[in-house]
């Protein structure tokens, strides 16, 4: 039985695991503890010659920071849906220097280990819950790190997985029993019930049957943020005074919809049946998707030849999901996608102030239509589409005042770019909603504000939201059949005057942002390409939500054409490709004439859907050798292949293609090449 002072939920009933969490936390000295180490042979001697390393004999400094989930999880191994499949593989994508797997298969789960450490910022990266799941499945239950990423730290609580820091970990291995509560205090209450309770499951069980009850919120009156308003709009437990709702608060609140792709929705589909039974059923099947847009192209790509059973079978629970829920169904169609998930749900069904939740870290692009969209892990979103509600700890906001304009050669991905190097490297805008306004914001399209919001996850930031006008409510009117512009904007949802930022207003000037590239191997890491040596690339990429909207399009499209009227075509040597984000996108661009002269310029145009960006189709590097220029949202080692691949916008990555080599776009530029050349 849990306390209930203090503002925690009320529980009348016992704990629906037994054996799990345990009232005092002790080692097995039958188990291990398995340090990740920067020097990977130390990781090796653990796992196979039975090295047991101390916390009280290594600094934190010695310790892998920035473990992300494809290291944990990569894609290949998210082909299984079951947990104990998917944990045979655990860390399958952590290389050493020869590019040699660290970790063998079966490595973690015959390894006898019980706790697993590491240093900074674990799970970056995607929102993939196979992540924590490959170590809950392998024997692991303490996750011992410096600091956690916002999405996976929330995936462990809801698997009932406890963390903790490197000081408690030096007292177990020196004997000690430590209490629960000192795993679990540092989280507010609603949080720190999940986890007492063994998990999310338990937890969303309890709350349905009656047997937990949650405190009102005891936030009175006070002005708030967009973020903040949005959430107190859904709450389930509003306080005395009202809906309102300040950092930290914990809440049940209200979802509207949301969506998972073929790479989550079968473990969804199971964790339903097997929670809720074979009959169970979703709030709001209206306003839920599934899509196929992540694995359309897997089964072309040759290293994913030894999977296509499983891809079938993701595909094929998908279809059975689908059937079963009667969820909105965007699946492909003689082997055509409708499009990325991302850029449909907000072409068709993300409204101004909607609560979205989806299984992809990019949910977070719905922000752009004036939305709180995050992503979350397969259990949470489960859990969610059978109640109707979520578990919702009130982030921080960080507020972007944009003054100005952009210049001719930058797009907002520059912009996003930028504050990655600066605001994020500094983790300013660490699991906060980053809320974009200011006079700046309506000089960009509304294609340009969901880039802003979709690379708030690569900020680690828990979501982006910008503000609501006149032009997002023209475009969303005409995608909203019956709804005129006057009606989408009555429901914007803007921040309150006062409403207190605890990351700070920061003002942008937009025409003081240059042209920029992220540099191998993390989003985080910025550099002015002017300052950059000649890079000579082999592959151009232009795709991905992220950057297959209209605008992007029209992007590629400007460059292109401003080549070919210089009578160029993409560099000898040089592959560009050009992946439309839906089927809108592509049909824009054919009304435009636009893929008569991608064609004339010699680009590779591909089909809606995902790709390149999560190394599943066309546009992947194949050797070490080749250099990527790409407008895609995450450069991760060997997440588009094994080459080395730097981030840019789409005007740069369409520059970058006609020149062989890295280069910001200048209007007139192939014009002057060419009359220099002439001369």
């Amino acid at each position: 039985m849990l306390l209930t002072a203090g503002g925690f939920p009320v529980v009348k009933g016992t704990k629906m695991t037994d054996s799990w969490p345990p009232e005092a936390v002790r080692l097995n000295p039958n188990k291990r503890v398995l340090f990740l180490t920067k020097d990977l042979e130390l990781i090796k001697q653990q796992l196979y010659h039975g090295l047991n390393l101390r916390m009280q004999d290594l600094q934190v400094a010695d310790l892998l920071d920035d473990i992300n989930t494809d290291v944990m999880t990569p894609a290949w191994v998210c082909f299984r849906h079951r947990p104990a499949d998917i944990a045979l593989d655990a860390y399958a994508g952590l290389l050493d220097e020869k590019g040699a797997r660290v970790f063998q298969s079966r490595a973690l789960m015959d390894g006898g280990f019980e706790a697993i450490v590491s240093g900074y910022r674990k799970g970056t990266g995607s929102s993939r819950e196979t992540a924590p799941q490959c170590e809950r499945w392998s024997g692991i239950r303490y996750v011992f790190a410096a600091s956690f990423a916002p999405i996976h730290e929330r995936n462990n609580i809801n698997l009932g997985q406890l963390m903790g820091d490197h000081a408690q970990l030096a007292r177990l291995q020196d004997g000690a029993a430590i209490p629960l509560l000192e795993f679990t205090e540092r989280f507010d209450p609603v949080t720190r019930t999940i986890l007492e309770q063994g998990g999310l499951f338990a937890f969303s069980k309890q709350v349905v049957a009656g047997e937990i009850e949650l405190p009102a919120n005891a936030t009175g009156k006070r002005p708030m943020t967009m973020a903040e308003k949005m959430i107190a709009a859904k709450m389930l437990n509003p306080g005395a005074e009202g809906a309102y709702v300040a950092p930290h608060d914990p809440v049940l609140a209200r979802v509207d919809g949301g969506y998972s792709h073929e790479f989550t929705t079968a473990q969804v589909h199971d964790f339903l049946t097997e929670e809720f039974g074979k009959d169970y059923q979703v709030q709001n099947p209206e306003k839920l998707a599934v899509f196929e847009d992540h694995l359309l192209y897997a089964d072309g790509v040759a290293r994913f030849a030894p999977f296509i059973s499983q891809i079938q079978t993701l595909r094929d629970l998908q279809n059975e999901f689908q059937a079963h829920t009667g969820v909105r169904d965007y699946q492909a169609k003689n082997g055509v996608s409708p499009g990325i998930c991302h850029q449909i749900a907000r072409e068709e069904f993300v409204d101004p102030g909607d609560f979205i939740q989806a299984t992809d870290s990019h949910t977070c692009m719905g922000g752009g239509s004036n939305a709180l969209t995050y992503g979350v892990g397969a259990t949470e979103y489960a859990a969610l589409i059978h109640s109707g509600f979520t578990f919702v700890k009130v982030p921080e906001s960080i507020r972007f005042e944009l003054t100005g304009a952009l210049a001719s050669s930058c797009t907002a991905k520059d912009v996003m770019l930028h504050i990655l190097n600066t605001f994020a490297k500094r983790e300013d805008t660490l699991n906060r909603s980053m809320e974009f306004g200011g006079p700046g914001l309506a000089s960009l399209s509304v294609d340009e504000r969901a880039t802003l919001c979709n690379m708030a996850t690569e900020c680690t930031a828990r979501t982006g939201i910008c503000e609501g006008d006149s032009l997002l409510a023209a475009w969303l009117a005409a995608r909203r059949p019956g709804k005129t512009a006057a009606e989408i904007a009555a429901t914007f949802v803007a921040p309150d005057a006062d409403a207190v930022y605890v990351g700070g207003i920061h003002t942008i000037d937009l025409s003081a942002i240059v042209p920029m590239v992220a540099t191998p191997g993390d989003p985080t890491y910025g550099a002015n390409i002017a300052e950059l040596s000649n890079i000579a690339i082999d592959i151009a990429y232009g795709g991905s939500c992220t950057a297959g909207k209209i605008e992007d399009i029209a992007f590629y499209a400007k460059v292109c054409q401003e080549a070919v009227d210089a009578g160029l075509k993409v560099a000898a040597g040089v592959q560009f490709f050009l992946q439309f984000g839906s089927t809108e996108v592509q049909d824009y661009a054919r009304a435009h004439g636009w893929l008569e002269l991608f064609a004339q310029a010699g680009l590779t145009l591909i089909n809606p859907g995902c790709g390149a960006c999560i190394g599943c189709g066309p546009g992947v590097s194949e050797t070490t050798e080749q250099v990527t220029v790409s407008a895609i949202n995450r450069n991760f080692a060997g997440r588009s292949g094994p080459g080395q691949l730097y981030l840019a916008s789409p005007l740069t990555v369409a520059a970058s293609a006609f020149t062989g080599y890295i280069v910001p776009f200048h209007e007139g530029m192939f014009a002057l090449a060419q009359a220099s050349s002439g001369a």
